[in-house]
């Protein structure tokens, strides 16, 4: 069974239901009850047309769950309604879907549970293990997404801005449990930028794709992390870094440059050094510069700061860390960084070991702990 194209016909089976007469959050229950059953029934006997199928077996759950509750809800009109089977309209409301399950009015983390699952057609459970929270906890977490939008109609207008956060913060996730949440990211991503003509768009896609390819190197046998320097370039996916510089250079060449854009800029210039001391640095820090004009955004001018370093030298890169928040993440480990390339070792060593005692995972902790120790190491003289 193609699961692939059972999620892709989420959204427009959830779209079809809503037009029928279907409230959403109803319509999406009875849409993963379909994709229960499918999952039970397909593989043994696949059905000529998977939307239709879909389209049906929703709509007959639907029809179920109003007919049980008909007198307390007066949904009696809309049962009498239940369209004739026959062709399934083409009308696709997945964008529309996108818009309304990033809702403003949602929290960013609720805001990415409904989009998993209303549009990237995951279940409860799947989202609830990539997560690592109990799956009750995130069923109840997409049940108070479902009643904070509930009241607001298909075609109500969204920020794209918010649909790339939170396709963005979904990619950061990676991978965990049974789902690789990066390559649903990418996936969602590109079903967006095919119903959109949008920059950005395009410049999430090719970010993504673009640090998606170095996944492989990034982390060692034992699952330490493995930075950036000192990454095997030979596993780089040029597949994907072929496609993700295409993808940006058309959406560079529209003129409508955006955060994503620049990011991407970044990203590839990265994927096309053939080291770290190859990397034309002073093109990235331009386009750190282009990033913090758009964003004004204190990480932005913490990755600028290291960047300055590498482009004209550690103190350089120092005092620009200088205007950087010194609570902000990481702060530590980039002045850690920068203090050892300018010679300060005993300095960057107390901060690396700072930096590990604020990292907020394990595989970071441990990194930052063997740089404070490679670099006290390197303070005591010969014997």
């Amino acid at each position: 069974m193609d699961e692939s194209l059972l999620r892709e016909l989420v959204p427009t089976v959830i779209g079809v239901l809503v037009r029928r007469g279907a409230d959403f959050a109803s319509a999406e229950d009875a849409v993963q009850e379909a994709l229960i059953r499918a999952f039970e029934t397909w593989p043994e006997d696949p059905p000529r047309d998977p939307k239709a199928w879909l389209v049906t077996v929703a709509w007959r759950r639907f029809v179920d769950a109003t007919r049980a509750e008909a007198s307390r809800r007066g949904r009696e009109q809309v049962v009498d309604s239940e369209p004739e089977v026959g062709p399934v309209p083409a009308t696709d409301d997945t964008l529309r879907l996108y818009f309304l399950c990033a809702s403003p009015v949602l929290a960013p983390a609720s805001a990415v549970a409904l989009t998993l699952r209303a549009v990237g057609g995951l279940t409860t459970r799947q989202i609830a293990s990539a997560y690592l929270v109990p799956e009750a906890t995130m069923a109840q977490r997409i049940s108070r997404a479902k009643r904070r939008i509930a009241g607001l109609p298909l075609d109500t207008a969204g920020g794209l801005a918010t649909v790339l956060r939170v396709l963005y913060l979904v990619f950061n996730e990676g991978y965990g449990g049974d789902v690789d949440l990066a390559a649903e990211a990418i996936r969602l991503t590109r079903q967006l930028a095919e119903l959109t003509d949008e920059p950005e768009v395009a410049g999430l896609l090719a970010l993504m794709l673009l640090h998606h390819a170095r996944r492989a190197s990034r982390t060692g046998p034992s699952g330490d992390l493995v930075p950036l320097a000192d990454q095997d370039r030979t596993r780089w996916d040029t597949a994907a870094v072929a496609e993700g510089v295409t993808i940006l250079q058309h959406a560079l060449a529209r003129d409508q440059l955006g955060e994503y854009q620049a990011q991407a800029a970044i990203a590839a210039l990265h994927a096309d050094a053939p080291s770290t001391a190859e990397t034309d640095w002073v093109q990235i820090v331009e386009w750190y510069d282009e990033l913090l004009r758009l964003t004004d955004s204190p990480v932005v001018r913490l990755n600028r700061a290291v960047a300055l370093g590498e482009a004209d030298g550690p103190q350089t890169g120092l005092a620009a860390l200088a205007a950087v928040p010194p609570d902000l993440p990481r702060y530590a480990a980039t002045s850690a960084y920068l203090h050892e390339r300018a010679g300060d070792l005993a300095h960057a060593a107390d901060l690396y070991a700072q930096a590990a005692h604020a990292a907020t995972s394990v595989a970071e902790r441990d990194h930052l702990t063997r740089q404070a120790a490679r670099t006290r190491h390197h303070l005591t003289p010969p014997s």
